[in-house]
């Protein structure tokens, strides 16, 4: 079950802080229990279920810490570390996507059944994250070859290691290409959808699919939508006069 907002919040920063606290009582130099209590932070950060929620998770164990003083001897360069953490986790160029929302578990039942695929299908999840996505799509098409593409390359390690079902690459999702795919699954930004839809008419073939979990395509209307686990998942099927468009209808 979820936590209400700051419940999230509140505990991560508790557990950072037992984490900096109890390295700091056994000798650890100042230095490594910062930077392993802001790695805490930003592992934590998973709790937040919006953008900002997850960088006030992050930063929120740091500034404590500073404004509590405790940190007085710690070099001025060391509090770029956190950031260095953040950067890292969540390269720049990814900020404009969504940075990192997890697929809910039971999102995806029934989407075999409304979007049937031939066995050894390819399937790709667009900007899959820890892999939660890629592990749905998988219930649903045991017999498909996954794809998941991450720009971060932390996220991208601990996907491939969660999903040894896929194959798992660092890349754009937006550079990268879509033709061999018989299905894309989105979990986007609302502002993302117009672009996805104009990539799918590009690239992929007539009657393959794009599925976008939570957010519809603007102005199109969907072949179908699922509700499970309170998400509507929308389901648009790429017509023979869709290829080659250079934007929706």
């Amino acid at each position: 079950m979820s936590l209400v907002w700051p419940l999230p919040a509140l505990a991560a920063w508790t557990l950072a802080w037992a984490l900096f606290i109890s390295l700091a009582r056994l000798g650890v130099p100042t230095a490594a229990t910062l930077l392993l209590g802001s790695a805490a932070g930003a592992a934590l950060a998973l709790l937040g279920a919006t953008r900002w929620r997850r960088l006030l998770i992050v930063a929120g164990f740091p500034l404590s810490l500073a404004a509590s003083g405790l940190a007085g001897g710690v070099p001025a360069w060391v509090w770029l570390l956190p950031l260095a953490l953040l950067a890292l986790l969540y390269p720049l160029n990814a900020w404009r996507d969504a940075p990192l929302f997890p697929t809910p578990s039971g999102a995806l039942n029934g989407l075999a059944r409304l979007a049937p695929l031939a066995p050894q299908a390819q399937v790709l999840d667009a900007g899959c994250g820890l892999g939660a996505g890629l592990r749905e799509l998988q219930r649903e098409y045991p017999d498909a070859r996954l794809t998941g593409l991450e720009w971060s390359w932390p996220l991208r390690f601990a996907c491939a290691w969660r999903c040894g079902a896929a194959t798992v690459r660092r890349a754009d999702i937006w550079a990268a290409d879509w033709s061999r795919y018989e299905l894309v699954y989105l979990f986007q930004r609302p502002e993302s959808m117009a672009r996805a839809w104009q990539k799918a008419g590009r690239e992929l073939r007539p009657g393959a699919w794009l599925a976008s979990l939570e957010f519809p395509v603007p102005g199109v209307a969907p072949t179908a939508r699922l509700d499970a686990a309170g998400r509507p998942l929308w389901l648009y099927r790429v017509p023979a006069s869709q290829r080659g468009a250079s934007g929706g209808r």
